[in-house]
């Protein structure tokens, strides 16, 4: 495992926490190309905060995080491991109408790898937190003939479910992409791309791998929790200066607001919902929830679930930074579904979905 913040040593130290096999804790930006060494596939989740709604927004502007990608290009050019697989956030595919998300396409394009994305929610998963993301699959190529065909061997995000709207299974599919770089609008939520040619279609949202929760159904018994967690007291004064709201954003349950509105100013959230996107930021952490008549944060255990980690997951660091370690992370679940995929026909395309797209041309 190669990194570019090792100094983060509870970071560092989960790893091996979690699993029994052994893990290299290196900085990726050394340039020795023993380091990493050859490998089948490469996953990175670079800096979501140039793109974050949360951060400054600098994009592939961002000197200092957003130049990560470009160590993970160099990366998949020397080595060439048979697949990649990388992770970000919803808003990269739509920050200043999609463009940065087609520069680091067009990117990747040009390695000679087969490309597909799809929008992904932990909600199919049965996971109750609002935390939509975008992950990027790329497979090696040996052939530069790209058919529908090729797509029913190599898509590991598209299902049975899924309506795709593509030409006949006799005609290349590089025939109807169009130039990665000469494209205008926002991208849509799954599409495919090769040799700097992209197409892509509004497809349904993934349908549900397991039983959809709320927040309530994932908390610890409040018989359990600890009073660290608790700020009932000084809730309810805040209240005394809070409008009421009972109002849902984004399946999010918003009962109180200093100003009234949807998310501003001091909130107080139920549980009847999904949770808010957890981040690494300390003030998210405290964030109050009534759970019954009480007010307060959500555990570290809470956390945990709320990501679909175990509950003593993360147990070698301090209350304090697991909050920040699980904020920071990826939703197994939605990683393991797509890696059971790979290699695997996942789906057939329908011969109406290409009469459909060969009478629209």
């Amino acid at each position: 495992m190669w990194d570019c913040n090792s100094w983060r040593r509870y970071a560092v130290a989960s790893y091996p926490s979690g699993s029994p096999k052994e893990y290299a804790m290196t900085n990726v930006f050394l340039r020795n190309w023993d380091v990493p060494p050859n490998h089948d596939i490469l996953t990175a989740g670079f800096p979501c905060q140039p793109f974050s709604p949360a951060g400054k927004k600098l994009g592939v502007r961002d000197i200092v995080r957003g130049t990560l990608f470009e160590r993970i290009i160099e990366i998949l050019d020397q080595k060439q491991p048979k697949y990649f697989f990388l992770e970000n956030v919803k808003r990269l595919l739509t920050m200043e109408n999609g463009y940065h998300f087609r520069l680091i396409l067009n990117a990747l394009s040009e390695l000679n790898y087969f490309i597909e994305w799809r929008l992904i929610s932990p909600l199919s998963f049965g996971i109750p937190q609002n935390r939509d993301r975008i992950f990027i699959f790329g497979t090696k190529l040996t052939s530069t003939d790209i058919t529908p065909n090729t797509l029913e061997k190599l898509s590991v995000f598209l299902t049975t479910e899924d309506n795709i709207l593509l030409p006949s299974n006799e005609v290349s599919l590089v025939k109807y992409m169009l130039p990665i770089m000469t494209m205008k609008n926002k991208n849509d939520n799954w599409g495919i791309a090769y040799k700097n040619q992209m197409f892509t279609q509004n497809i349904s949202l993934l349908p549900d791998m397991k039983p959809r929760k709320k927040l309530q159904d994932i908390l610890q018994d409040e018989s359990i929790v600890d009073t660290q967690f608790d700020f009932t007291v000084d809730t309810l004064e805040r209240i005394k200066q809070s409008k009421p709201v009972n109002h849902y954003c984004n399946g999010v349950e918003i009962l109180y607001n200093q100003d009234g509105g949807a998310r501003l100013g001091y909130t107080i959230f139920g549980t009847n919902g999904i949770a808010s996107t957890l981040t690494a930021s300390t003030s998210r952490h405290y964030e109050r929830y009534q759970v019954g008549d009480n007010f307060r944060r959500l555990t570290n255990i809470e956390y945990a679930r709320l990501m679909g980690f175990p509950d003593d997951w993360c147990q070698v660091a301090r209350i304090y930074d697991q909050y920040a370690l699980f904020g920071n992370a990826i939703v197994p679940a939605c990683v393991e579904w797509v890696c059971k995929r790979i290699g695997q026909t996942n789906f057939e395309l329908s011969k109406s979905g290409w009469q459909q797209l060969t009478l629209a041309l």
